[in-house]
């Protein structure tokens, strides 16, 4: 069944951002026209709580599958995947997840970092990596994993973010794919699909 799941999923795309990233969120994910072919994951510096608040809203208005990753949660295409709050979150190349409670990372749990340095190691060229608003360094590393594994790194333009640090350390740091604005995202994640 793996395999079959990993023929399918032409890309991974794993979102990670931190303040401001919802309200763009918001702007993409109801506008994609189909994802059958790409497993989504989004990571999130978010509240440590009991509550699916962030999954019932992105399931409400995209009308796509959304679930909240548990350990050696199936990683399938056509679905939205949520890193829960307060853990790392890990790609295995049978595709499933894991999840971490190791120290954090830029002070964060989970850390973009993290999810994109394991992603870009268990499934390399396949990977999209999307950075978004953020206030902290987190992502940057990660970007820089993406790209040595030949996958593609996408930074949203600083001018667009509610909070430009995270977005503009990045692209100060590693050599981005695209540096785009939120209705490029778009465009790009429908022409994927």
């Amino acid at each position: 069944m793996e395999e079959n799941g990993l023929k399918s999923m032409e890309k991974l795309v794993v979102i990670g951002g931190s303040a401001g990233s919802l309200d763009v969120l918001l702007q993409v994910l109801p506008k994609l026209n189909r994802i059958e072919t790409l497993a989504l994951v989004i990571v999130l510096h978010r509240r440590n709580s009991d509550d699916n608040i962030l999954e019932e809203l992105l399931r409400m208005k995209t009308g796509l599958p959304t679930v909240e990753i548990e350990d050696k949660t199936q990683l399938k295409p056509g679905r939205i995947h949520i890193a829960p709050p307060d853990y790392h979150l890990l790609f295995e190349r049978d595709m499933t997840l894991s999840l971490d409670i190791s120290e954090k990372i830029n002070y964060s749990r989970p850390s973009i970092d993290i999810a994109f340095e394991s992603a870009a190691d268990a499934f390399g060229k396949k990977v999209v990596a999307i950075l978004l608003s953020g206030a902290n360094a987190d992502g940057t590393e990660g970007l820089r994993a993406v790209k040595e594994k030949e996958g593609m790194t996408v930074i949203q333009s600083p001018e667009t973010a509610d909070v430009p640090f995270m977005p503009a350390h990045a692209i100060a740091n590693v050599a981005a794919d695209q540096i785009l604005q939120p209705s490029a995202i778009t465009e790009l994640l429908n022409g994927m699909a």
